[in-house]
């Protein structure tokens, strides 16, 4: 639980006793010590001073003033802020904190992704707080007129995960800010990168971006307490809870703890699964096999705005007893699009297990040279488009057997990596 206490609370808080004659020395010394040798917090009306965490500190002052200065580059312009095909709250919230930061220089960002939300809470995030982030289909890509637009931005991701990016760039729109936490996914030219695998949430790399003073948070403005609420949940989100938090994601939300809403926050964490959810965490326990700690479930045809079932599926096998790592995918199927894909979600406890590594060497890479997946600490995606495949559900015979098929791929895939014959995992 988070609670906001007011600072005059504190204030007001008085020792009954007199304090002892060394007590007094000591704190006659501490007030005059020079500035410098003390550290000090930020005030609580958002004045920009960093509070970061030691080990970040420098290239987290480092980045900040490098963003700044590519904004200052390019005042005045328009951009796209390309979040991947299913944004998390990591992703939502960070996007929404570049676009305020990117208004402080007369930038407009439009938030734009491929997919769907789908899960609950992340439908709760954007409705309660007015994120302003817009679902663009590959057919709304097509009426759109991109020249308008000056520059493009990724934000917690590399483009992998997202349908829009081969457009973006056949448009001829430059990348200009590229902002992650997970690893490396290939080779992209940004004018502006910050790629920290090691933090465990971009929500802690865009905190101290407004800890350097790119934006000045005010607890007065409602934009501004919401986005915090929103960057809050999408650390928190990243972090397990903050049960996978480091010392610099702690930083982040010990400053974010003075301007987010608490009873907004638990509006948003409190929306509920639906049926649909339930039915494929049914699905995933009924279908789930075991074997060296690895519970592997494929949960068959999905409806495309039911896919954030399959990560919340994961979630619940990896709770079981005796069981390390849990995988759930499921064919997903975008009726608008004619679209098909093999999506799957991983969730591990494991410390020795690195999800990125795990499924880039499951499942590889396409013709392209891109990976079909990657992940962060303790979890990982990925997304294989069926192609020629795709469609002709409606015949359950050749249905049935396209998914057996896929099914059957996916388990040797990854059951080459779980029973290994030397140093199983």
């Amino acid at each position: 639980m988070y609670v906001n206490y007011p600072a005059s609370q504190f204030e007001s808080l008085s020792l009954t006793t007199d304090p002892h004659p060394e007590e007094v020395e000591i704190e006659k010394e501490l007030i005059e010590l020079p500035p410098l040798t003390r550290t000090s917090l930020p005030s609580s009306n958002g004045d920009g001073g960093i509070y970061l965490a030691q080990r970040g500190n420098s290239l987290a002052t480092q980045k900040s003033e490098e963003l700044k200065k590519t904004l200052l580059v390019h005042r005045h312009e328009r951009q796209l802020v390309i979040l991947q095909d299913f944004p998390d709250p990591d992703a939502l919230s960070c996007a929404w904190s570049y676009q305020l930061i990117a208004q402080q220089y007369d930038i407009k960002c439009d938030i734009v992704y491929a997919g769907t939300l789908s899960h609950q809470e992340n439908i709760a995030l954007v409705k309660l707080t007015n994120l302003p982030a817009q679902r663009w289909t590959m057919q709304t890509l097509k009426n759109k007129d991109l020249s308008s637009y000056q520059g493009f931005v990724l934000i917690d991701n590399q483009g992998t995960t997202s349908q829009l990016l081969p457009a973006i760039q056949q448009a001829g729109i430059p990348l200009i800010v590229l902002v992650d936490h997970h690893s490396l996914q290939g080779e992209l030219k940004s004018e502006f990168t910050d790629v920290r695998p090691y933090v465990r949430a971009t929500a802690t790399i865009f905190t101290q971006y407004l800890q350097a003073g790119l934006l000045t948070l005010d607890n007065s403005i409602s934009q501004h307490v919401k986005c915090a609420t929103a960057l809050m949940h999408g650390l928190r989100s990243d972090t397990n809870r903050l049960m996978q938090a480091q010392e610099e994601d702690f930083m982040a939300a010990g400053y974010l703890s003075r301007f987010y809403d608490v009873q907004l926050l638990n509006a948003i964490l409190q929306a509920n699964r639906s049926k649909r959810v339930m039915d494929v965490i049914e699905r995933s326990l009924k279908n789930r096999i075991v074997q060296n700690n690895f519970s592997i479930a494929g949960v068959g045809y999905l409806r495309y705005e039911d896919r954030d079932a399959i990560p919340q599926a994961a979630d619940f096998l990896v709770t079981e007893e005796n069981v390390h790592t849990a995988v759930v995918y499921g064919i997903v199927h975008d009726e608008d699009d004619e679209l098909e894909v093999v999506i799957g979600s991983l969730r591990t406890t494991k410390l020795t297990l690195d999800p990125d590594e795990f499924i880039k060497e499951a499942f590889g890479q396409d013709s392209a040279g891109r990976f079909f997946g990657g992940g962060r600490t303790g979890a990982g995606g990925f997304e294989i488009p069926m192609g020629f495949l795709s469609g002709g559900n409606e015949n359950s015979a050749y249905a049935k057997i396209k998914w057996e098929v896929f099914d059957a791929q996916i388990k040797q895939k990854l059951l080459r990596l779980v029973n290994p014959r030397d140093n199983p995992i």
